[in-house]
């Protein structure tokens, strides 16, 4: 043990005898007694004072449990209580994405798109092609009539593709018109909504005759419109 360590083991069994002899004085010789030696000195007698010794030897004593290292781990008190909530490590949300409408895949180009996927109308040809053999050799009712409604299916979605290559044929023409005129310097003249729609009526009427097909599609559109008046004659009559 160092001589500053002895010291103060001393000072501290002094001021305890103090305190014993004290305890046993009555409340009024007490404060004659901190009224003679002052309250400050009292105070140092009975609760004693922070020497410069002993401030040092706590310094010394935290100095020796510093650590060398500031990187590594501080030494915790066991005596600290457990949390009851846990520190659980938080784990990103997998979001899931659509890339049909999510901004960050882009976004759709029609055109783009067709031009991609040309091959599949080259795919549903060669299936039609199949199909109609498979109906061919086909005796059971039942698989004809599913051969058929997939034969029907194939054949609306290849003719509603190629009404769309020339609807978008018809608007390519249209714009090319337009940009050879103001090129001349001819004022453009924009087709209406109600021109365009006779023009393509025109054009499936035509497309029908060459095909044999037209007189069979009027009397589906007069089929078509005596149902309509027939559901509007009876609802003017019920009411």
């Amino acid at each position: 043990m160092s001589d500053d360590e002895e010291s103060l083991l001393t000072e501290d069994k002094d001021r305890e005898q103090i305190r014993e002899e004290l305890k046993h004085m009555s409340f009024e010789n007490l404060q004659k007694l901190k009224e003679k030696l002052g309250t400050k000195l009292y105070n140092q007698t009975i609760f004693g004072n922070k020497s410069k010794k002993e401030t040092e030897f706590k310094h010394k004593k935290k100095a020796e449990f510093k650590r060398e290292n500031k990187n590594r781990p501080r030494e915790m008190s066991a005596k600290k209580p457990v949390s009851r909530f846990r520190e659980i490590v938080s784990i990103k949300k997998v979001v899931a994405r659509d890339p049909r409408f999510d901004s960050l895949c882009g976004t759709f180009n029609e055109k783009i798109f067709k031009h991609s996927y040309a091959f599949i109308n080259d795919l549903r040809e060669s299936d039609l092609k199949t199909l109609r053999n498979e109906l061919e050799e086909a005796t059971d009712l039942k698989t004809k009539n599913k051969i058929k409604y997939l034969i029907q299916r194939l054949e609306n979605q290849l003719r509603e593709e190629k009404k769309r290559k020339e609807r978008e044929q018809r608007k390519q023409e249209d714009k090319t018109q337009i940009l050879e005129s103001i090129k001349q310097g001819e004022k453009p003249i924009y087709k209406k909504k109600s021109e365009k729609k006779i023009l393509n009526l025109v054009s499936q009427y035509e497309e029908l005759k060459t095909k044999g097909k037209l007189k069979k599609h009027i009397q589906r559109l007069r089929k078509k419109n005596k149902q309509k008046d027939r559901a509007k004659l009876k609802t003017y009559q019920m009411e």
